[in-house]
């Protein structure tokens, strides 16, 4: 179909703000609020406003726009639209129906020379008219704005008096088209195709294909989000997995009554596939916006933490890695298992706090290929961002290359670096004055215990983790309460700023085996003692009125 030609008129309109817009300062991952939050008015244009006024280069640049198809997608995009076209940005590119992941949206920003790109999702929260919105800025490199541009941003949004829009006829998103919008460009693309060429790129695509047509079953869940149109082109119509393969795949405003996030608790269905089951051997699923992802084989659940180590271990596997790693590096909550396969390979290994944007400093600097966090996130210099069905691809990789079961590529791994006993268990939706009390009572606390006991070990250091960046010098103070035991065991909290209800506490708990140890036990049962030393310690029960957590990966 040859592309549709809209032009409407240039009626550019001031709208003067009734009232400040005030919130709290957005971060990396952008502005998240309940829907509703972002349906009063003027609260939508007044946060894009303080975008488009802040962001560099917006008169005369490029501009990538797309969302995870929640409820207020479209909406969204219409408000951008006409208000980029008020601000005189030269082109803006979305998506087919709205729908870009974020490591997509990454790659398109990157490859377009854009200036950035706005990206409406509130990642891995639930969705609809009673769930969550959020609006998330990237910048020129495809990651995350910088933390001086969301400053910036928030500075601007304190003193925000009007914004400005253009009044003109919403386009149609339904198909790929070009459009006119004031004096701007619009293209509505395909956006799949860009992101499965970046993939047919890194991966061995007829090796994955001849593997996985060999009595070798995948089940893919989408979750009803932004990774279902991904999946089924690529694992379906590309790699010839059977129809049905790819779960939940339509994206839906309310995620179809799913809360889209890739763990054991809220991806219970497909976890009971392989984890109950004989019938598949491989199954794997996304977040909202398709940048986490869960890997599980049967009989087998990997632990995000061990899933960087073995794509670190067998990066070889893959062509556009073939060659060897720059460096890794992961979160410092996330587990301590790749050091030691990095330390094996003589590559460098960089401990950052959670935030992607820390992993894009050293991306773009070229000191490091692979990265990930604990939060079921791993990705490479490939995006910028996180990247979900990039990891999939590269499991299914590895594994066609090695022609094993997940869980016999799990053991082997764990036979030769040893097990790196690890689990984070999250306390939902806590009243906020008693989560900041209870961390704080801990802070104070930690320097008391250096040297004494903790859960059968000796406490070797206990403090708040600060990050000196290795590219910048910046200095990032207070990143999380670290208790470091005498044989490598770790115990982390922190609090997370991710939710919209309350506080979530968040507890962190490793212990290492050697390889000659027991490698089989269940992680719950491994970290018994670390889990009743904490509680104990931080007075969770007590304090929270919680005797278990909301979810335990």
């Amino acid at each position: 179909m040859s592309p549709q030609e809209f032009y409407s008129e240039d009626n550019y309109r001031v709208v003067t703000l009734e009232t400040p817009f005030t919130d709290q300062k957005p971060g990396t991952s952008g502005l998240r609020k309940s829907t509703k939050h972002f349906q009063t008015a003027n609260y939508l244009e007044s946060f894009v406003e303080a975008i488009l006024q802040t962001l560099p280069g917006v008169e005369g640049g490029v501009l990538v726009v797309g969302g995870d198809g929640r409820f207020g997608n479209r909406k969204g995009i219409d408000v951008i639209l006409k208000m980029a076209a008020a601000h005189r940005v030269q082109k803006v590119i979305t998506t087919v129906n709205g729908i870009l992941s974020t490591p997509a949206a990454s790659h398109l920003i990157r490859t377009n020379n854009a200036i950035g790109g706005i990206i409406l999702s509130a990642s891995h929260n639930s969705g609809g008219p009673e769930g969550d919105f959020g609006v998330k800025l990237n910048g020129a490199n495809g990651g995350p704005a910088s933390e001086s541009l969301t400053d910036a941003i928030y500075a601007c949004t304190k003193t925000l008096e009007q914004y400005q829009i253009v009044d003109s006829e919403s386009i149609n998103l339904d198909s790929p088209a070009r459009y006119k919008i004031a004096s701007m460009n619009v293209e509505i693309i395909d956006g799949v195709i860009d992101y499965i060429d970046l993939m047919q790129n890194i991966f061995d695509f007829e090796r994955i294909s001849s593997f996985i047509k060999k009595d070798f079953l995948i089940a893919f869940d989408a979750l009803n989000a932004v990774t279902g149109p991904y999946a089924k082109r690529l694992l379906e119509d590309i790699l010839g997995a059977p129809p049905g393969t790819v779960r939940n795949g339509q994206p839906l405003e309310d995620f179809g009554g799913c809360h889209p996030d890739p763990n054991l608790t809220y991806a219970k269905d497909l976890a009971d596939l392989l984890l109950n089951g004989t019938q598949y051997s491989f199954g794997a699923a996304c977040d909202g916006d398709g940048d986490r992802n869960m890997i599980l084989g049967r009989n087998c659940f990997v632990n995000p933490s061990d899933s960087l180590a073995v794509l670190t271990a067998n990066s070889s596997c893959v062509p556009a890695y073939s060659n060897g790693l720059l460096g890794v590096a992961r979160s410092m909550p996330t587990s301590s298992a790749v050091d030691v396969v990095a330390k094996e390979l003589g590559i460098s290994c960089f401990e950052t706090p959670t935030g992607w944007k820390f992993f894009g400093n050293l991306l773009d600097s070229g000191q490091i290929t692979l990265c990930g966090e604990e939060s079921f996130g791993t990705g490479s210099n490939h995006v910028r961002e996180k990247d979900g069905l990039w990891a999939v691809l590269f499991w299914l990789q590895i594994i066609a290359f090695k022609n094993c079961a997940v869980k016999d590529l799990m053991l082997e791994h764990w036979s030769h670096f040893g097990r790196h006993y690890y689990s984070r268990h999250d306390y939902e939706s806590i009243d906020s004055q008693k989560a900041y009390e209870l961390y704080e009572n801990v802070e104070s606390r930690l320097s008391s215990i250096i040297g004494y006991p903790f859960a059968d070990k000796k406490v070797l250091k206990a403090d708040n983790f600060t990050y000196t960046d290795p590219v910048d010098g910046s200095i990032t103070p207070r990143q999380g309460l670290r208790i470091l035991l005498d044989d490598g065991s770790r115990v982390v909290l922190r609090l997370s700023g991710t939710g919209t209800k309350g506080a979530t506490l968040r507890i962190y708990l490793e212990s290492f085996v050697p390889p000659q140890g027991d490698l089989t036990q269940d992680p719950q049962k491994a970290l018994y003692k670390l889990i009743h030393a904490i509680d104990s310690f931080a007075e969770i029960t007590k304090r929270t009125g919680m005797s278990k957590p909301t979810v335990i990966t």
